[in-house]
């Protein structure tokens, strides 16, 4: 049985940043990078918002620096899914894909969150080449077009209105006849010009070519099938953090994000630790976790030491 001063259990921005700095801490950190190394940043293309990249930087390649640096300072980073947790007692027990099991004094919890989709063939065909769930990482490269946002909750309006100042025309696609967004949210999409709602629609088919989305194809509540011509298909239904493994130990919200203390990355258990989407319902950066990561490392390195 393996033992560890402090384990990671993920891979995307706030992981690499969290065992960078644990190596640099001297805490011979472990990193188990799940299923999905460099978590979901890698289902997006080119990236424009992170600092220090003037001329932006591939996804998949801005994972791949972080993982080599956390790798040359000393951390153990591995490929390996974690399949139980035993949060009861420290050492935390993590079990690693049904098999081994490693005795960790500290955890941090880094698993992400997923985006929720329509769960339609054509829009995970256009994933990343027009299909998209994050306007703030996306909406820059549909500067004048035309694009369209599903949902018609908070999020959805903030996504739409922010798509409104740098395309030309944005559809929202609402499934019910009103908003289900809070009344301040309702009234900027009702004051911005250039967003247009169309309501008691779903989506049937994003429709595209090898250069991407082109349009898509609607249905109304009263059967009526359409196309809109468009650049850009933005998800806005919610997101899943990815917390089932570990609620029946630290407290979590309404939606599963695990709930930290204040500003640190302290949850219900004593020497747990949460950094990133999985305890971020609200900003969902690529910047924003790769802080948290560093606050979860220094919280663990400062708990260790007392």
């Amino acid at each position: 049985m393996e033992s560890t001063k402090c384990l990671i259990i993920g891979s995307g921005p706030a992981g690499y940043t969290a065992a960078i700095y644990a190596s640099r801490a001297a805490l011979a950190p472990i990193l188990l990078e799940g299923l999905q190394p460099g978590g979901q940043l890698t289902t997006t293309t080119v990236i424009e918002n992170f600092p220090g990249y003037p001329q932006g930087v591939d996804a998949n390649q801005l994972m791949a620096d972080m993982r080599a640096q956390a790798v040359a300072l000393g951390a153990d980073v591995r490929p390996g899914f974690v399949s139980a947790v035993d949060l009861s007692k420290r050492p935390f027990a993590v079990t690693v894909d049904g098999e081994e099991t490693i005795m960790a004094e500290t955890l941090i919890i880094a698993t992400g969150a997923t985006a929720k989709y329509l769960g339609l063939p054509s829009e995970e065909k256009f994933r990343g080449f027009g299909v998209s769930a994050c306007a703030t990482c996306d909406g820059f490269f549909y500067r004048g077009k035309d694009v369209a946002v599903v949902g018609g909750g908070d999020t959805a309006c903030e996504e739409a209105t922010y798509l409104a100042n740098l395309c030309r025309k944005v559809y929202m696609i609402v499934r019910r006849n009103v908003l289900r967004a809070s009344k301040a949210m309702q009234e900027r999409v009702a004051r911005t010009e250039n967003i247009e709602i169309l309501w008691e629609c779903q989506t049937r088919e994003v429709l595209g070519d090898a250069s991407g989305v082109t349009g898509v194809r609607l249905v109304r509540k009263s059967g009526e099938v359409f196309e809109k011509p468009i650049d850009g298909f933005f998800l806005a239904i919610g997101h899943q953090p990815q917390s089932e493994l570990f609620k029946p130990w630290v407290a979590t919200d309404e939606q599963g994000y695990i709930l930290t203390e204040g500003k640190s990355s302290r949850t219900s258990v004593e020497g747990v630790f949460a950094a990133g989407d999985v305890q971020d319902p609200h900003y969902r950066q690529a910047v924003a976790a790769a802080g948290s990561g560093c606050r979860a490392a220094l919280d663990a390195e400062r708990f260790l030491l007392q």
